[in-house]
């Protein structure tokens, strides 16, 4: 038998094969499996595809398990590098995510359908209903959160020109072309949103940023600073403390609520905070919080089994809120 052309690249080939034309319910026999490296223009004897298929499970994780059914022996894979369950529940999280743009969703989604089989990839042709959540429109996210990720490891500081929405539904500069230059100390998800988190040195304080609002980011020859700062701050306080990622003062509140609405405040806060009894049907907590008018928000939005009762200062602030709303009607 000659030899084809592309010999080298035969385990690559049979691989791609075995994915794409098999699953747990699509096998094929020895002389397909054949004739497709043949499409490939490489050549094989069945021992040397047994011993392939070894390599395989060994040196890949994909396994090739056999069937007999009737007179023909089919092979198909059993385990993959990711199972149908795994690349369903990524692909939801793709389509379902504001920062991930349509265009880089699909992108993202069809390298997805590679690790399985072209059977199951009909079956991820789905859209993932998000209550009409807007899509990311900046498709330099990908780039400033790699830009960022080497920042950290290279302990250098970032500058990168900061935007907002105007009226005309444009991206403007919030800080008329002068870059903002911080040190990056992490990055996380929030409100599904991504944020950078960092000092501010000429500010002397932690800040956070919208990733997919910055743009013409560059790594700087300048060492981070702000470490001390940052390591005192526990990034989950940090950002169930701080409402809609909006900065406010920080203050260490007490909220009033019906046993019944436990379940929002261990959603929000995590199950270490401590409810205090009040009377029999209601409790009472102590959580710090960045106070704003996010923060105010979400605490009438709650409803009237829900108060805020300490400090007086930020009971005022709340009244002069709401006063200040109503003005409007």
């Amino acid at each position: 038998m000659s030899r084809g052309v592309n010999q080298k690249f035969k385990l690559q080939y049979l691989m791609e094969i075995m994915q794409r034309e098999t699953d747990d319910k699509h096998g094929i026999t020895m002389p397909v499996i054949l004739k497709e490296l043949e499409n490939y223009d490489v050549t094989a004897e069945r021992k040397s595809i047994y011993n392939d298929f070894q390599d395989m499970s060994d040196k890949f994780g994909i396994e090739i398990l056999k069937e007999q059914i009737g007179r023909d022996t089919l092979y198909h894979v059993g385990k993959r590098q990711f199972e149908l369950a795994e690349i369903k529940l990524l692909i939801d999280s793709i389509e379902a995510s504001r920062f991930i743009s349509n265009k880089k969703s699909k992108d993202l989604i069809d390298k997805l359908k590679s690790y399985v089989s072209k059977y199951e990839a009909k079956q991820l042709d789905r859209q993932v209903f998000n209550n009409d959540r807007v899509k990311s429109m900046n498709e330099s996210i990908y780039y400033n959160v790699d830009d960022i990720h080497n920042a950290i490891i290279q302990n250098k500081k970032i500058s990168f020109n900061y935007y907002k929405w105007d009226i005309k539904k444009e991206l403007e500069d919030k800080h008329d072309g002068k870059p903002v230059v911080v040190s990056p100390w992490a990055l996380v998800w929030a409100d599904e949103n991504y944020y950078l988190i960092s000092y501010h040195s000429s500010e002397k304080k932690i800040k956070h940023y919208r990733v997919d609002k910055m743009k013409k980011m560059e790594i700087l020859d300048e060492n981070r600073d702000g470490q001390e700062e940052f390591e005192k701050t526990d990034m989950a306080s940090y950002t169930n403390a701080t409402f809609g990622m909006y900065h406010g003062r920080m203050e260490c509140v007490t909220i009033e609520f019906k046993n019944d609405l436990c379940g929002i405040f261990i959603d929000r806060f995590g199950k270490e905070i401590e409810f205090r009894k009040v009377d029999e049907n209601t409790s009472a907590f102590k959580v710090r919080v960045s106070v704003s008018p996010q923060f105010y928000g979400w605490i009438l939005g709650l409803g009237s089994g829900v108060k805020l009762t300490h400090p007086t200062s930020v009971v005022e602030d709340l009244k002069k809120y709401v006063e200040g709303i109503m003005e409007n009607y």
